[in-house]
């Protein structure tokens, strides 16, 4: 392929990276505020954030992105493409991010939030000090799986037009007419990719294992 087709692929992949950050920042502030209100004591509190997970964790994230994109104008909002498709990816992997937090959460002993009651912590103290810091090594590696799967989901964005890696990629196969070839860069360059996202996920989920006496367990098999 020439130079400005390789210019044009990573500028998708640029793209695509953009995507998976915004989309995946949004599904971790989404998962931490739903799998937290999925554990309240308050009926309601856990109805509405049940709702919202069984709604988008079984909605289409494409059917979802095609509504934001096409009809959400319709009710007076215009969003971008790029917006579209990561509001609709967050909403959608949040639901599912929401899960891993709410079973993190619980799978934390109780003889240690009955410790926490009897220090006096106050709940935000308790969540803060005793639960998250056990919580969070045991949410990383399901965290990882779903931000790879995140990266491979934006490739459902090309459908709005999007100009991330596979939308870029078709234009460069209608260009070269090669598509064994350009097909063929693009899975590399999403192995890449999500080779890189995983490298990250693991130094992160090592740290917090640390952080909790944990390092040696972090550390086997990797």
């Amino acid at each position: 392929m020439t130079g400005p087709l390789w210019e044009l692929l990573f500028k998708g992949a640029w793209i695509t990276v953009q995507l998976t950050l915004y989309s995946a920042a949004l599904a971790a502030a989404l998962a931490f505020g739903i799998g937290l209100a999925r554990t309240s004591r308050l009926w309601i509190v856990r109805f509405l954030s049940g709702v919202y997970v069984e709604f988008f964790r079984g909605t289409s994230a494409l059917v979802l992105m095609f509504w934001l994109f096409f009809a959400l104008p319709l009710l007076g909002w215009q969003l971008a493409g790029l917006w579209a498709g990561t509001l609709a990816l967050g909403l959608c992997y949040g639901a599912y991010g929401s899960e891993v937090v709410r079973g993190a959460l619980q799978s934390v002993p109780a003889a240690q939030r009955e410790a926490a009651v009897a220090l006096s912590f106050s709940p935000w103290q308790r969540l803060r000090k005793v639960i998250l810091p056990q919580a969070v090594p045991e949410m990383m590696p399901t965290f990882n799986n779903l931000l790879i799967e995140l990266l491979k989901g934006t490739a459902l964005a090309s459908l709005l037009s999007i100009g991330e890696l596979t939308f870029e990629a078709k234009l460069a196969r209608l260009s070269t007419g090669e598509s064994a070839q350009v097909y063929g860069i693009i899975l590399v360059m999403y192995f890449v990719i999500a080779f890189v996202v995983t490298r990250i996920m693991r130094l992160l989920e090592r740290r917090a294992k640390a952080s909790v006496g944990r390092a040696s367990l972090a550390g086997g098999g990797r």
